[in-house]
């Protein structure tokens, strides 16, 4: 079967949004190339009787841009996206925990989390995922209740189920996002709930994550404070250096933020409730 092949360039700030909106407009698979770049690639797979140009323009409306970014369509033979694809995802290994796809060899000794790309909003290659799992790898002891609020393709949920948390729940507004977390969840053998927001049942937690963007973030940190007990870690990731501050400004009367954690150009503010 032949496929289309469909390569675009954008700002490292939107690569992932850009991605998880090219398979919510039809892609089949979406991958993030040289993330750590200040201009990756984002390449996705399409169906051979698909149309590129109003996937993409579907993608960017979704993501707010102001003009479509260009992009380019090869034909490639099934076989060889598949060569591709998988030399993309490098495996990611963290001091306590392994994220890998099916076709990887996992070491022994440590958790692993399983996600394949096409199956998933995220696969951990964008800094600010590995931001939040090495928070994960550093604050997760065992029994923590986890509350991943903007989960995706649920990697964050499932690495704190494989870390040893007691309770994991997931929530995302996107009902695409709620199916792969819930799939995810269960090729990995790990009991994590996915809720749209409106369903979470009531209750607070241990650690909150969201790894999301800095506006919806700052519109955010009531409900997310209200969802944090006493003492809790509040982890929030998605967000620039320059826009640590007004961030961290949002949440002032709960947390006392500060960037604990620092990839390139990105920061993760994280913080205890008072």
């Amino acid at each position: 079967m032949a496929w289309l092949a469909l390569t675009a360039v954008v700002e490292a700030r939107c690569a992932e949004a850009f991605s998880d909106a090219l398979l919510e407009a039809g892609a089949e698979s979406s991958a993030i190339d040289e993330p750590d770049s200040a201009a990756p690639r984002v390449s996705a797979l399409l169906g051979a009787g698909a149309e590129p140009a109003a996937v993409v323009a579907a993608a960017a409306a979704r993501c707010g841009f102001a003009a479509v970014p260009a992009f380019s369509v090869q034909h490639v033979a099934d076989d060889d996206w598949v060569r591709r694809t998988q030399a993309q995802f490098a495996p990611l290994e963290l001091p306590r925990l392994w994220i890998g796809a099916s076709w990887h060899a996992a070491p022994a000794g440590k958790p692993v989390v399983r996600l394949d790309p096409g199956l998933a909003f995220g696969t951990g290659s964008h800094p600010t995922t590995r931001l939040m799992l090495e928070f994960l790898a550093r604050e997760v002891s065992g029994g923590e209740r986890v509350l991943d609020y903007g989960c995706g393709s649920g990697i964050l949920a499932i690495a704190a189920a494989k870390l040893g948390a007691g309770r994991v729940d997931a929530v995302d507004v996107d009902p695409l996002a709620l199916e792969v977390t819930r799939a995810n969840a269960a090729h990995n053998h790990m009991p994590v709930k996915a809720y749209s927001g409106e369903a979470l049942p009531p209750g607070t937690y241990d650690i909150v994550l969201s790894n999301i963007l800095a506006q919806p973030l700052i519109v955010l940190a009531p409900l997310l404070a209200g969802r944090t007990a006493s003492g809790a870690r509040l982890a929030l990731a998605g967000l620039l250096g320059t826009q640590a501050d007004q961030v961290a400004g949002a949440y002032r009367d709960w947390f006392d933020l500060r960037a604990e954690l620092r990839r390139d150009e990105w920061v993760l503010l994280a913080g205890r409730r008072r």
